[in-house]
Parts: C-alpha cells; sequence; structure tokens
C-alpha cells in the first residue's frame, strides 16, 4: 500500500516546523509487534512547542494519530492514512523535583521512570517496572500493575488538543478509570508530575527487581507482542478466560496465543497485522462462547486492512485449525 505524498505541501503550508516528516513510513519498524502497514505521513515533533505549531496548521480535514513507543499497537497491514505523530527526545525529559516528586516527558517508557525515581529515593512508582510502553501510554490507559495504577501517583499531565492548545490537567480532570482515561482521544500527552514519597534507593530497587523477576517468568517479555491484549472483565481475570475457552497455544498464521501468559499475543512467524488480529477476534469469540463474557481489546488497533479484506470481528468468522 502506497498513499500520496503530502509531505510537501504540509512543509510549505508550515515553513517554522522544525521536526521532521517521512512519507509512506513503515509503521511495522516502530511497533513491537513488527507487523502492519506505513503511515501517510510520520512526523517527529521537536518539543511541545513544534507539536502544537503543527496542530494548528495542519489541515482540518486530515486524520491525525499519536504514538509513543508502539508498545500496545497494532497497525492493520493497509495502513494509516493521515499523520502519524510519533513523540521523540523533545519528550524524553527526566527531572526529579523537591517534596519527592518526578516530571517526565511521555515518551520516556515506563520502567525507566520507576528507575530515575529509585535512584532520586522517591517511593510509590516502582510498579511502572512492570509495565511496557511509555508513560504517554500509561496517561491514556491509568495502566497499573502489583495493585498500583497511574491515578494513585499523578499530580498533573499536559496535553496539546488538536487545535494547538496546551492544557495542563490535573488528576481529577483526567477522569481515571480501570485502565481509560476521559481526556479526549485527540488530545496528546507531552508530560507527567508524579507525587511519590520517602524512599530508600536499595529498598525500592530490590521492590523492583522482584517486580521485573515475576514478569520474567510469567511474561513473554522477549517476544514481539503487544502486552496484555484484552483488559480484565468486572469480576474475571481476562488470561482465565481465555485459558477456559482452550485458546492457549492457538494459533492463526504467523501469530499466537503465549503458551506463557495467554492474555498475550506473539508475533513468531512473521505475522501480518490481519494474522494478529483475526487470532485476537477469534479468541473474543470463543470466549463469548464458553464464558459469555464479551472481551474488550486493551491493545489500540490503528489504520486500515488491505482493499477487500475483512476488519474486526467479522475475522472471527474464519475457521481456524
Amino acid at each position: 500500500m502506497t498513499y500520496p505524498d503530502i509531505t510537501q505541501d504540509l512543509k510549505a503550508a508550515m515553513p517554522d516546523l522544525r521536526g521532521r516528516l517521512a512519507a509512506n513510513a513503515p509503521m511495522a519498524d516502530i511497533t513491537w509487534f513488527r507487523a502492519g502497514g506505513p503511515a501517510q505521513v510520520l512526523y517527529f515533533p521537536a518539543d511541545e512547542a513544534d507539536l502544537a505549531y503543527f496542530l494548528k496548521r495542519k489541515p482540518k480535514d486530515l486524520p491525525t494519530f499519536v504514538i509513543g513507543l508502539g508498545s500496545n499497537l497494532l497497525v492493520r497491514d493497509g495502513g494509516v492514512p493521515g499523520v502519524v505523530i510519533r513523540l521523540g527526545r523533545g519528550f524524553a525529559g527526566i527531572t526529579a523535583e523537591a517534596g519527592h516528586r518526578i516530571r517526565v516527558g511521555t515518551v520516556v517508557p515506563d520502567v525507566k521512570v520507576a528507575r530515575a525515581a529509585a535512584e532520586a529515593g522517591i517511593a510509590g512508582l516502582a510498579f511502572y517496572r512492570g509495565i511496557p510502553g511509555s508513560i504517554g501510554g500509561a496517561l491514556r490507559m491509568n495502566a497499573g500493575a502489583h495493585g498500583s495504577e497511574t491515578k494513585d501517583v499523578l499530580i498533573e499531565a499536559r496535553a496539546v488538543d488538536p487545535e494547538g492548545n496546551i492544557h495542563v490537567l490535573s488528576r481529577d480532570d483526567m477522569g481515571f478509570t480501570y485502565r481509560h482515561s476521559s481526556v479526549p482521544a485527540d488530545w496528546i500527552f507531552t508530560e507527567a508530575l508524579y507525587q511519590g514519597t520517602l524512599g530508600d534507593p536499595a529498598d525500592i530497587l530490590a521492590a523492583m527487581d522482584e517486580v521485573a523477576e515475576y514478569r520474567e517468568q510469567n511474561q513473554p517479555i522477549k517476544e514481539r507482542t503487544g502486552g496484555s491484549t484484552f483488559k480484565n472483565p468486572p469480576g474475571h481475570s481476562a488470561w482465565k478466560l481465555v485459558d477456559a475457552a482452550g485458546c492457549r497455544g492457538l494459533r492463526v498464521g504467523g501469530a499466537s496465543v503465549s503458551e506463557k501468559h495467554c492474555n498475550f499475543l506473539i508475533n513468531d512467524q512473521g505475522a501480518t497485522g490481519e494474522d494478529i488480529e483475526r487470532l485476537g477476534e477469534t479468541v473474543r469469540a470463543r470466549v463469548k462462547a464458553t464464558s459469555g463474557v464479551t472481551l474488550e481489546w486493551e491493545i489500540i488497533r490503528l489504520g486500515q486492512p488491505l482493499e477487500g479484506r475483512p476488519v474486526g470481528e467479522a475475522l472471527a468468522e474464519t475457521v481456524v485449525s
């Protein structure tokens, strides 16, 4: 799939843009699944001000999406029309502040935030050691692990809306619920400020090592995966429902359900985006049939299928061997 190159038109409309624009950029290169088609335009903003400038001047009808590390993202094989914004160095700052606080850019990996907090003697953020992805995704999904969630430690976040206006959002403004924030989906988080407590670096690092050991023993962290695939339904564990439906090890093309943790899908044999989505939808259908529970995707699915190919729940209709 190849899209029309609109980068020159965008540059002409934005003479002071400092970030980089790339046409028909392969998304498989920058997502953890390593699958899917290209972005029509991939934009790397220089910093928050550059991002705001771009959003103020881009055509209003041009679709725009944002990604961080690409950890919990599945890109469909037809690619993504419009602009995909990939946050980079300008959003990678980490600063420990007085009062056991830490300020971080939203492209910073969760694990790096946990380690920086520990080294500064700030307790309360060690749970981020167990979460793949970046702080932007953690804000969007109220990411959590081991009994703690983002809402427990966040003071405020900065975000840019589709018109290029910059907002400072309190924790209450975020509208956090389980794996969800009510902030509009088209607002782009740029920075977060966290509140921790006084802690001993050695004790915090020891706790982080326990989290890391648990992940390595129980999750396929060395595979091409998107992290947890489905949200835990109320009163249930997603992985237990998947296991009870007989889906552990289930395969579609180059994708399979992890034998180690069956709420993880893995690309272990050159899977396409459709392989992965078909597998996920088949798992959802089997869980629904065996338990009556409808699993909700936690992984974000972005873009369009190849021409003439099905998408979403229609994929589960194909018989899987």
